[in-house]
């Protein structure tokens, strides 16, 4: 049985949710409940499916402009892993060899290595080429 996209469903359901250009943080939140409301959804139909492709485009283009990220380096990436893993100096300094290296990556002042890089990726278990610039 295939399924088909159903235009009148659609209109109704653009009909009853009007979204539109994102301009506020209210509106943006309000889209990001209706996008929440319509992942979870079992059972989601191609329409709402639709919407919900919609939504989320409306949702990145307004977060995109009013949020951009900023682009990440080796060391912010580093940074966030050792905050986000909760791992502390002496790990550290066990797995790049000295405290004073380990003060320098994290300063700026010393890059990642590519041997750190592979050291790194090991302890963090991720890709070596998130320490790479």
């Amino acid at each position: 049985m295939t399924i088909t996209f159903n235009r009148e469903t659609y209109a109704s359901l653009l009909a009853k949710y009007q979204p539109k250009l994102i301009k506020t943080d209210e509106e943006n939140e309000q889209a990001i409940t209706l996008a929440e409301e319509l992942s979870h959804r079992v059972n989601r139909t191609l329409e709402e499916s639709a919407l919900l492709d919609l939504l989320i485009a409306l949702i990145e283009k307004y977060e995109d402009e009013h949020y951009p990220m900023e682009e990440s380096t080796a060391r912010s990436m580093f940074l966030h892993l050792i905050d986000a893993q909760s791992v502390n100096e002496a790990e550290l300094v066990a797995i790049l060899g000295s405290k004073e290296v380990v003060s320098q990556v994290m300063s700026g002042k010393q890059e990642i290595t590519q041997e750190m890089a592979k050291v790194l990726g090991n302890f963090f278990h991720v890709d070596t080429s998130l320490f790479e610039n």
